[in-house]
């Protein structure tokens, strides 16, 4: 852009991974898997609308126009006419501006090639890759390893389909993508939303791998040349606490889709640094009162205890599920006020009972496990059951004796696990969605979870849908407005 930078017959550089569609005539440079060719902006053009994938770097532009960009008296790169002789038509002091390859101010990230999975059986092959990827994810979490994956589509994938997008280079995965396609009821009726596998099971999900603005965008560029199977592309459970926010937008723009901005949900945090005793003295007065005195009643009906249990997996020879201790947690599910809750996500309903059963058991072989029960004379009387990767630990679901809701036991049990994980180095603690009344008092912020939508224009029902958005995008720096209580869609999990 700019006088100096929009003129097609400066050259560029293209990175093609197919180098048999060019004429060999042209400068080129190999590369692992792609050659680097300087060619004229017009003949990537013509590239772009045969349909070939290459990545193209501006070479010979004004300075002002790139200021990051070193120049060189490097071998001057000719620019083509489309019959592929050379010709050197370009003013000189322009064409020794050229771009150092690999000097600062260039990232390069080759394009990887999407291969896509539709049954889950298939995922095995990357079983070990996966989860080699998963620890090269800034702010990742149980919930995108892929034992949490398949345990999920056993349970919950009948009337989905698999959509795994995997990238490849030089035929080893380089970043994974997992979307599905589900049916939800809305106040427009049934429609078919392309999004992540997450269910609201968690807080935040999202792309796989070192580069996951990459592999966002390879991805969704793939599916954005697949047939269309989807109304609405939604990327839900948008945003980081331990990382980055990742550009959805950006990487929605680049690879062809319009988006839509808005708030999904909004979750409690506890950030865990610093130390215990400055986080807790930071606790308001009154709150402190009433807490010290819920303590001291429990003390007085007994000895107090708190068990933390973390297998440290499979790996260290430490991936025991300690049934005993899940199945304490679950009968006080059923003790709890949450057993009378109608949504059907309590650890002892019948709905999703067996699928966290088996949930438990791969994340105890992962050393995923974060169990918190507190002892009143040797009895359970409040659990906290949630998972913990890498410094961050989600609270899936916590809950207490119904007799001892006076005492405050849950509250009580909740300290206990925040002051254990400042001693063990945890990062943060996420209370989770929902109920923010009740964790105000341990948050230590509220962070949104964001989603980003698109609507294709051939969906007409999907356009109504986008107006509301397009509305509620107007409105988000000013207030938020929470997307899936407004669109009316039905949590059916």
């Amino acid at each position: 852009k700019g006088p100096r930078c929009g003129a097609l017959s400066l050259p560029v550089a293209a990175r093609m991974s197919h180098p048999e569609f060019v004429n060999h005539d042209w400068w080129s440079r190999g590369g692992r898997d792609s050659y680097l060719y300087y060619i004229s902006a017009i003949q990537a053009v013509y590239l772009l609308s045969e349909g070939k994938e290459i990545h193209v770097y501006p070479v010979g532009l004004h300075a002002a126009c790139f200021p990051n960009w070193k120049t060189g008296n490097q071998r001057r790169p000719a620019a083509v006419n489309h019959s592929g002789n050379r010709r050197m038509s370009l003013q000189s002091n322009v064409l020794r501006r050229t771009l150092r390859w690999g000097s600062s101010g260039i990232v390069e990230f080759p394009m990887p090639r999407i291969l896509e999975i539709n049954r889950i059986e298939e995922l095995a092959q990357f079983g070990r890759d996966w989860e080699t990827l998963l620890g090269q994810t800034a702010g990742a979490s149980f919930f995108q390893s892929l034992p949490w994956l398949e345990a999920y589509w056993r349970h919950f994938g009948a009337g989905q389909r698999l959509r795994v997008l995997v990238g490849l280079a030089d035929d080893r995965p380089t970043g994974v993508l997992p979307l599905v396609v589900r049916t939800e009821k809305s106040k427009l009726g049934r429609l078919r939303v392309l999004t992540y596998p997450l269910h609201d099971w968690g807080s935040f999900y999202g792309p796989i791998g070192p580069d996951p603005a990459g592999i966002l965008r390879a991805g969704l560029e793939h599916v954005r040349r697949t047939r269309r199977d989807w109304d609405v592309l939604d990327l839900r459970w948008q945003g980081a606490v331990g990382a980055e926010p990742l550009d959805v937008r950006q990487a929605m723009t680049a690879a062809g889709f319009q988006a839509y901005p808005t708030v999904w949900d909004q979750t409690a945090i506890v950030d865990l640094n610093g130390t215990w005793e400055a986080y807790w003295s930071a606790r308001k007065g009154a709150w402190l009162r009433r807490f010290r005195n819920a303590e001291r009643k429990l003390l007085e009906q007994g000895d107090l205890s708190h068990v933390r249990y973390r297998p440290a997996g499979l790996k260290h020879d430490d991936g025991l599920p300690r049934w005993d201790l899940y199945d304490a947690s679950e009968n006080l599910a059923r003790q709890s006020w949450q057993a009378t809750a109608t949504n059907g996500t309590t650890l002892s309903d019948e709905p999703v009972r067996g699928f966290l059963r088996e949930v438990h058991q791969s994340a105890a072989a992962a050393g995923a496990v974060d169990l918190n029960l507190l002892l009143l004379g040797g009895s359970p009387v409040a659990f906290i059951y949630g998972y913990h990767w890498r410094g961050y630990v989600y609270g899936l679901r916590r809950g207490y004796d119904a007799g001892q809701t006076r005492s405050g036991a849950g509250n009580v049990l909740l300290a206990y696990t925040l002051r254990d994980s400042f001693a063990r180095g945890d990062r943060f603690f996420d209370m989770g969605v929902g109920l923010l009344e009740s964790k105000r008092y341990f948050q230590t912020r509220v962070v949104p979870v964001m989603r980003y939508s698109h609507f294709p224009p051939l969906a007409p029902r999907a356009q109504i849908l986008r107006l509301k958005r397009w509305w509620q995008e107007r409105r988000l720096p000013r207030s938020i407005a929470v997307g899936r209580v407004q669109d009316g869609t039905a949590d059916s999990r």
